[in-house]
């Protein structure tokens, strides 16, 4: 099999809480695909679309020309779901910026900006820890006095 040239690719990780996915996107024709399924497949049904907004939004022409594979890990469905939608969409950001060009960089970061700054800016909220004296972080046990 013949190479068409030398190989493009881009490696982009993020995380919400503890679920991290981890994106590797490479030239390729426009296939998407989380822990080897295709987006259509993914499971709850509910949060599906929250995984298309970036194809959504920025058209299925800016996908066209590469392959995105997701791996993910960790955490419950909805914070796996933000993290592959984080992934995926800083993904394409890094690779139209080191392989295509800068002004069609930035039209689509400010294209994803401008709808969902979480589709580019990682959350930072994580559960506090619990603390001694209390069943929780901030609840204490009940006192009695007899």
């Amino acid at each position: 099999m013949p190479s068409k040239g030398p190989l493009q690719s881009v490696q982009v990780f993020r995380r919400k809480k503890t679920a991290t996915a981890m994106a590797h996107c490479k030239r390729g024709n426009g296939l998407i695909k989380v822990n080897g399924r295709p987006l259509k497949m993914i499971e709850p049904r509910t949060l599906q679309y929250k995984l298309l907004e970036p194809v959504l939004l920025l058209g299925k022409e800016r996908f066209a020309g590469v392959d995105i594979r997701v791996r993910v890990k960790g955490g419950g469905h909805v914070d796996q779901i933000y993290a592959i939608r984080q992934s995926i969409s800083k993904a394409l950001v890094a690779y139209y910026q080191k392989y295509v060009d800068e002004a069609s960089k930035k039209e689509i970061k400010d294209i994803l900006i401008q709808y969902d700054r979480t589709l580019l800016v990682a959350d930072p909220c994580c559960c506090e820890s619990k603390k001694f004296g209390g069943p929780g972080a901030r609840a204490r046990y009940q006192k009695s006095y007899r």
